[in-house]
């Protein structure tokens, strides 16, 4: 599953809020109907720390997987390494 998240890094408390309306993701090559697509929905994740050496993005999939319950492990940052804007993948 391939999820957008919205980072908002420096908050009080940490949390993971799903915002807005899935999305379709039409890059997926093995489609034969380019109608279809994987829906893609939209998190705001706030982390308490500042977006520095890698360090809110560890706190992004730490609080991912939390939320979803499941092992940091199992998710992958694709897209957005230095961005607020960011695509994971949880496997």
């Amino acid at each position: 599953m391939k999820i957008i998240v919205k980072a908002k890094t420096k908050a009080k408390e940490e949390k993971v809020e799903r915002v807005g309306q899935p999305v379709i993701d039409f890059t997926n090559k093995n489609l034969d109907n380019k109608k279809e697509g994987n829906e893609l929905v939209t998190y705001k994740v706030f982390v308490k720390e500042a977006p520095v050496a890698g360090k809110a993005n560890e706190a992004i999939i730490r609080a991912l997987a939390k939320y979803f319950d499941t092992a940091p492990s199992r998710i992958k940052l694709i897209a957005g390494q230095t961005s607020k804007q960011k695509l994971f993948e949880i496997i």
